[in-house]
């Protein structure tokens, strides 16, 4: 479907077969600069995959996906994340041996431009580029709300600081492209209402965002456009009121309690 705006994100015949299955069959749609874009479906329905391959987890079968106007096809996650596109996961990946702080830096380090010789010896350059890089992971931490717990350890914190770990460190990437795997997913009502306060901050900041999420009050409030899948086919595309109208899929979808595949 398209519509006005700069494309970022092009999905174009995606398929993914495993053995006999089709977990993805010739999916299209594109993400324009700018705009939250929200891919729901029922248990199974190929999200997951769908997003393991946009960000180079898996390899599709057939099909095209482009970041920015480059052929990512293919390509390895780094190689991705060097062009401009981080992603959190439905299961958290937070190093939780290390700080928080410590863990949104992690995120930076494709900006860096220091080489393990010169990290090595430790010459002035090194020291300065790590105070940056610092500065930088405690205004991620601001953007999100918990800079006051900068130097505490990752694993003490509660399940929703951890969720907004995340975002801070997919952000200290500088990305063009966020890709949220459900990250609603285990929060309270009022870490689910900061956290789409965080989201709609960053997109007025120009960050672009492609999620998946089983809330449907939130996706229905902060998306502007919508994809939804059934067994791996795209069965309805549009606005949050487009889909709404859309008998088949508010009978099929949005009536039914969702789970991610």
């Amino acid at each position: 479907m398209k519509r006005n705006g700069q494309v970022l994100l092009t999905v174009e015949h995606i398929t993914k077969q495993f053995g006999g299955v089709v977990a993805v069959n010739d999916v299209s749609f594109d993400v324009n600069k700018g705009e939250i874009l929200a891919v729901i479906g029922p248990n199974g329905a190929g999200k997951t995959t769908l997003f393991n391959i946009v960000t180079g987890i898996l390899a599709p079968s057939s099909g095209t996906v482009r970041f920015n106007g480059t052929d990512i096809t293919g390509k390895k996650p780094y190689q991705i994340a060097q062009l401009g596109m981080t992603r959190t996961f439905q299961n958290l990946e937070v190093f939780t041996n290390m700080s928080v702080i410590e863990n949104v830096m992690t995120g930076a380090h494709r900006n860096m431009k220091t080489s393990f010789l010169q990290a090595g010896l430790r010459v002035p350059s090194v020291k300065k580029e790590e105070k940056a890089v610092e500065e930088k992971a405690m205004r991620c931490l601001e953007k999100v709300g918990i800079a006051h717990l900068a130097y505490e350890r990752a694993e003490t914190l509660p399940y929703g600081n951890q969720r907004l770990l995340e975002i801070a460190r997919a952000i200290a990437a500088e990305p063009a492209l966020i890709l949220l795997d459900e990250p609603m997913a285990g929060l309270n009502d009022e870490e689910s209402r900061w956290l789409v306060e965080v989201i709609l901050q960053l997109r007025k900041e120009g960050l672009t965002f492609v999620f998946v999420e089983h809330d449907m009050e939130t996706v229905m409030a902060i998306s502007d456009h919508i994809v939804v899948l059934d067994n791996g086919v795209k069965i309805g595309e549009g606005t949050p009121e487009e889909i709404y109208r859309n008998k088949a899929v508010v009978a099929a979808y949005l009536g039914e309690e969702e789970t991610v595949c």
